[in-house]
């Protein structure tokens, strides 16, 4: 199927879906969820009746398939109940609220995996709705990976409307993949511990099966999510993908689910930002999971970058999104920071652009670790490449990257490391105009290799302008908005900073006059 025709299917489902629940006076996150079910549910229909087929007895043979032939297979059973056919046949007056509810407690009984996933409330959603979903989804016949696509296009316009806030549901698909493409997780263990949807086990996925790989034999993955209901949809859109995974509900900040795996080869996360309120004596196995002391402040930041460089193994790499603030902050975050690059095992820095997420329109900071580099030639260097004038803009309020300008920013770092670019996706001629030779070479403006004296002359700061510089001509290019947004951010994290050592001070003086 081609790219067009498949996104003008995922533009009219979804046009022709949100009509009918805007007709029905509900908000995206009272009907993202039962919706998300339904698709669901066609997919695993279509996965079913092919594997049906490859399974039909030989004429004359009495044996039929048992749900365990299907499930060995990989394919969720779907009990006749809960197939499209029979409930589209349902008699006049049955509720098919009830019946759907019912096919979906069915699905879980046959497939343990999905034990306490599916949605089983469309009791509470009109039946004419139901009806008329069933029969827009029903003929559509989208196979493959192309039905994940869907899926994944469905999940990303829901936490536009609504549904949470973007970093903490859903993480917008083109900074997965530059993420995913970065790290390069050919083979190996995944770990999440912020899995929100699921959005970065299934784009390494999709980076091994583009490399000709097998991801249920190359790769596993762990999640955590403290969202029992995010959890649930993170595990549908596995199934959707043809993936399958250990994803658990827990506090990352107060649970290690995960304790007994010794090391992860790659670390992916989208982490809530600047979040405040943690409670420090109860984050577990401190001298383990944060190697370089715990922050001080009243700020999540540097928790979670402690703990993603804690759970690597001694060759893992690790790649997240930060706030911009992070790579500048002062205090008790310095002198973790401080360490950090010491290691050598920060490996890349990559500012994007403001507006890449659906609810939040503040810039961001890819962050990239390599333990492995602190033992190489690279140990003394940190390679900052400046995104934010690269981006497709999709509207007025939203951007994202091409593939080819993902291969591109990839490919850069593959020539800083030494080694041979990748073509699949277009950046072929971007990358030879920019790279003669396709030789790595600072270029002012996009990209520069600095040493940890250079960071150390710098304040040790993180921030990629403070190296790239601008490139020629571009000098007084400067969006005031977006300025204004990166002040306000670090204003934010100042204020947070200065609320924690007002509250010290006070209790040490009153320590002092007891």
């Amino acid at each position: 199927m081609a790219a067009g025709d498949l996104a003008d299917i995922e533009r009219r489902l979804f046009a022709a879906a949100d009509q009918l629940w805007a007709n029905a006076g509900l908000k995206p996150s009272e009907y993202a969820r039962p919706v998300l079910g339904l698709l669901f549910l066609r997919y695993a229909e279509g996965k079913f009746a092919a594997a049906e087929q490859e399974l039909k007895p030989k004429p004359g043979s009495r044996l039929k398939p048992e749900p365990s032939d299907f499930i060995a297979k990989g394919i969720i059973y779907l009990p006749p109940p809960a197939r499209f056919s029979t409930l589209l046949a349902l008699p006049e007056g049955e509720s098919l609220g009830k019946a759907l509810s019912a096919a979906m407690k069915a699905i879980e009984e046959s497939n343990p995996e999905l034990a306490d996933v599916l949605p089983k409330n469309f009791q509470d959603i009109d039946d004419s709705i139901l009806v008329e979903l069933i029969r827009l989804l029903h003929p559509v016949n989208i196979t493959g990976d192309a039905f994940g696509r869907v899926y994944e296009y469905f999940m990303g316009e829901f936490a536009s409307q609504e549904m949470q806030k973007g970093g903490e549901f859903y993480t917008p698909g083109s900074l997965v993949d530059l993420i995913v493409d970065i790290i390069e997780p050919y083979h190996g263990r995944i770990l999440d511990p912020a899995c929100g949807s699921g959005g970065m086990f299934v784009h390494s996925a999709d980076f091994v099966r583009r490399h000709k790989k097998s991801p249920g034999r190359e790769i596993s993955v762990y999640g955590m999510e403290k969202t029992r209901e995010t959890l649930r949809l993170a595990k549908m859109n596995l199934a959707v993908h043809g993936l399958s995974g250990t994803l658990m509900e827990g506090n990352s900040y107060y649970d290690d689910l995960f304790e007994d795996v010794a090391g992860f080869d790659f670390v992916m996360a989208n982490p809530p930002f600047n979040v405040s309120g943690i409670d420090k004596a109860r984050l577990v196995h401190a001298g383990k999971r944060y190697p370089f002391g715990t922050p001080s402040t009243d700020n999540g930041n540097y928790t979670w970058i402690s703990l993603f460089y804690s759970k690597l193994a001694a060759s893992g790499r690790a790649g997240f999104v930060m706030a911009n603030s992070t790579a500048d902050a002062r205090g008790s975050e310095l002198e973790i920071r401080k360490k950090l690059i010491e290691t050598g095992a920060v490996d890349v820095i990559v500012s994007i652009s403001p507006n890449f997420f659906y609810t939040v329109t503040l810039p961001c900071t890819l962050w990239f670790f390599d333990r492995a580099k602190a033992s190489g030639p690279r140990a003394d260097e940190v390679l900052f490449l400046d995104a934010r004038h690269i981006f497709r803009q999709i509207d007025r309020a939203h951007r994202d990257f091409t593939p080819d300008q993902i291969e591109f920013l990839a490919n850069i770092v593959r020539l800083w490391r030494g080694r041979e670019p990748e073509f699949m996706r277009g950046s072929e001629a971007a990358l030879n105009e920019r790279f003669p030779g396709l030789a790595y070479r600072d270029i002012a403006g996009l990209c520069r290799k600095a040493t940890r004296a250079e960071i150390a002359a710098q304040g040790f700061s993180l921030n990629p302008g403070r190296y790239v510089g601008v490139a020629e001509g571009e000098a007084d290019d400067v969006d005031f908005k977006e300025r204004l947004e990166e002040l306000h951010e670090d204003l934010e994290a100042l204020n947070a900073e200065a609320a924690s050592l007002q509250a010290r001070i006070a209790q040490n003086v009153a320590e002092l006059l007891t």
